[in-house]
């Protein structure tokens, strides 16, 4: 399982904890929500939970859930500007469909590769 930050994504959540003033780590998730289905959830955190997964890159660390993370896998997670928004931006091979706004996402259908 992994999840890698691009250097501006770990630059914007260095600046979002200075500008708290405390915190260990960005926690990114995912809760059902949206005409597709999956949204993205961000939060600052002071302590990692039981069963959570560390990812760390350019000296930034994010927490993900193992729910999360089962729909996260294999993400490069980037913060881009766009006109006047700036958001970060995944590139998640597991997204099978975006919703036209872009808010929502719905993951690809596993199969069961076991030999019959």
């Amino acid at each position: 399982m992994a999840l890698t930050l691009t250097e501006n994504a770990a630059k914007q959540i260095q600046r979002q904890l200075a500008k708290r003033g405390k915190g260990i780590a960005l926690r990114i998730g995912v809760k059902k929500v949206g005409c597709t289905g999956l949204a993205h959830t961000f939060d600052i955190v002071d302590r990692a939970d039981p069963g959570d997964q560390n990812f760390e890159s350019h000296g930034a660390r994010v927490v993900v859930d193992a729910d999360s993370l089962l729909s996260l896998d294999g993400s490069i997670i980037d913060f881009v500007t766009e006109g006047l928004k700036q958001r970060f931006k995944f590139d998640n091979p597991n997204v099978d469909s975006e919703c036209g706004c872009g808010e929502s996402f719905n993951v690809k259908k596993k199969t069961n590769t076991a030999p019959a």
